[in-house]
């Protein structure tokens, strides 16, 4: 059973870091990831920078903008997860944009990711109607392919978006690009209901998420919390990122 399916099994509540790879600087990563762990993440996103990140807002676009001239590229980012393989069996799942996956060779992507030791991906640009080559060889290599769903998504297509991904899928809290507010109380509460009712697998929110009342309302309503945002402005211009990495996560998970 793969970790990502073996986390899930439960409805824990669950903190879920976004981390840019190679953000603040590439020597941090690794260690921050094992200090988000040690402070109670259940799952970790890594973020593969990409030059035109549509679905992420200016936070973000500027933390990948960074990484990528400090020499981040998918081969970086295949043997980080290899060296945290060496220290850790938290479940990792892999968040970018399709461009440099194709550059790369699809099947030599997931080939290496499987290698490596990533659980799934998350690839916001590839709609369902253009991803069964990749669902397919991703279940092939026993990868989770995290599919989203949005506020506007209708019940049947997040069955059949459920259907498709398996294991996991993410809903985006609002419409619109990561950094944003959270949607009202109410919107989102209505959101995540037709999710719960019409999911056939576990789903993890993300998009707006930044305190610990945050997660433990997101908890209630669903599998897990995503933080991204939040977490990417506490880290620029810090002198200690991992410190303020398992600071940050201790306070999402024990207030």
């Amino acid at each position: 059973m793969s970790r990502i399916k073996e986390l899930f099994l439960d409805k824990n509540e669950k903190v879920i870091p976004f981390i840019t790879a190679g953000y603040p600087n590439k020597q941090d990563t690794l260690p921050m990831i094992l200090a988000a762990e040690e402070a109670g993440a259940a799952m970790v996103e890594i973020g593969m920078p990409f030059s035109d990140p549509l679905a992420d807002g200016p936070i973000i676009q500027n933390a990948s903008q960074v990484a990528i001239e400090n020499g981040v590229n998918i081969c970086w980012i295949l043997d980080l997860v290899s060296e945290i393989r060496k220290h850790s069996q938290i479940p990792i799942a892999l968040m970018g944009y399709i461009n440099p996956i194709i550059k790369y060779g699809l099947n030599y992507f997931l080939s290496d990711c499987k290698k490596s030791g990533v659980d799934g991906l998350i690839i916001p640009d590839l709609p369902p109607e253009e991803a069964s080559e990749y669902i397919k060889i991703a279940k092939e290599y026993n990868l989770s392919p995290i599919m989203l769903v949005a506020p506007n998504t209708s019940e049947k297509r997040i069955m059949e978006i459920s259907h498709i991904a398996g294991d996991l899928i993410y809903c985006v809290a609002m419409l619109g690009i990561t950094g944003s507010s959270i949607q009202s109380s109410s919107k989102l509460i209505n959101y995540l209901k037709r999710v719960e009712k019409n999911s056939k697998c576990p789903y993890i929110v993300g998009f707006g998420i930044k305190d610990r009342s945050d997660v433990i309302n997101i908890n209630k309503l669903a599998h897990g919390a995503v933080i991204g945002s939040a977490i990417i402005e506490k880290l620029e211009n810090c002198k200690n990122p991992s410190k303020i990495m398992k600071n940050y996560i201790r306070g999402l998970v024990n207030g």
